[in-house]
């Protein structure tokens, strides 16, 4: 589950443009109403259902502690959290190049700063359980990926 499609599903259900803006004023809406939260209570009901056929799920965009909390007291899972981080620079032109909702380095800057002050992102990356770094190719972060997967796969419950 991408915890940031719900943001997305609210942006269109308003009949906004997709773009890093709405997407922004959504998510500080949510948080305001519901709580720092608010997107993992939203996702509960779907991860408990996809727990039930599931033994293992995925769940991207956890930004904020209180959503790792949250997750943590609500599932009856083990939860493992993988932060997946690369240098500033490279983040930057990254959000520059891509095809959908690119970023200015401005603006890419202003929602660091918003995600780390308003949102606690933070917290999940000081808690993860496993870092990886993605400052290269996709090729070479999906093997880190794989490894980790299988390292996970055999490692004693």
């Amino acid at each position: 589950m991408r915890f940031g499609g719900i943001v997305v599903r609210e942006v269109l259900a308003r009949g906004w443009p997709l773009t890093p803006e709405n997407e922004r004023i959504v998510r500080e809406e949510l948080r305001a109403r519901d709580g720092m939260a608010a997107v993992a209570m939203l996702a509960i009901p779907v991860l408990r259902e996809a727990l039930e056929s599931h033994s293992n799920i995925v769940i991207d965009g956890l930004y904020s502690w209180s959503e790792y909390k949250l997750l943590r007291r609500e599932l009856s899972a083990e939860l493992i959290v993988v932060a997946v981080v690369s240098e500033r620079s490279v983040r930057y032109r990254r959000l520059g190049k891509r095809k959908e909702r690119p970023l200015s380095e401005k603006e890419a800057e202003s929602r660091d700063y918003a995600e780390i002050e308003k949102l606690e992102k933070g917290g999940p990356i000081a808690i993860a359980d496993f870092v990886l770094v993605n400052n290269g190719k996709r090729k070479k972060l999906i093997k880190k990926l794989d490894h980790l997967i299988h390292r996970l796969e055999f490692a004693p419950a």
